[in-house]
């Protein structure tokens, strides 16, 4: 799991994940600590009216995957108002607004984190605000794909 999330924080996720999942009505989750993260991603984006604390841990676990996958200090990736992270290898910054900032809300966030919107259609529809050199995340994103193998696009069609 991604070393930016404590014992507690992972708690919190297993806790809300189960939480959301049973608001869905379906079992409690059985899998590993990053498989968690992903469903709780999923499960949020499945809900009429997401849970808060799902939402909460959701974008937390993925902002910690993401970290883990692109490491660094360049970049600042802000997901209001539930947590930010830097990442992206580059120039190192120590005070005031780093070289490049990504921001959106929670719901657009998990979209980009299971591949369920593109980086740049979230760009283009000004759903993400980026910028700095360093503000494409598309080498990182989705963190999981929920579109089919076999290179269906986001519809289902080839």
């Amino acid at each position: 799991m991604p070393s930016a999330l404590t014992a507690s924080a992972l708690r919190r996720l297993r806790t809300a994940l189960d939480d959301q999942l049973r608001a869905l009505g379906d079992p409690p989750f059985g899998g590993s600590d990053e498989e968690a993260a992903a469903a709780c991603a999923r499960a949020v984006l499945r809900a009429g009216a997401p849970q808060r604390a799902a939402v909460k841990a959701a974008v937390r676990a993925t902002l910690a995957v993401l970290a883990d996958r692109a490491p660094g200090n360049s970049l600042e990736v802000r997901v209001p108002p539930y947590g930010a992270v830097q990442a992206v290898e580059g120039p190192r910054h120590t005070r005031g607004t780093p070289p490049g900032v990504v921001e959106t809300d929670p719901l657009t966030w998990l979209r980009l984190a299971t591949g369920r919107i593109p980086w740049d259609q979230a760009v283009a529809g000004h759903d993400v605000q980026a910028s700095g050199a360093r503000a494409d995340l598309s080498p990182w994103l989705p963190l999981w794909s929920d579109h089919p193998p076999g290179g269906a696009d986001r519809t289902g069609r080839h």
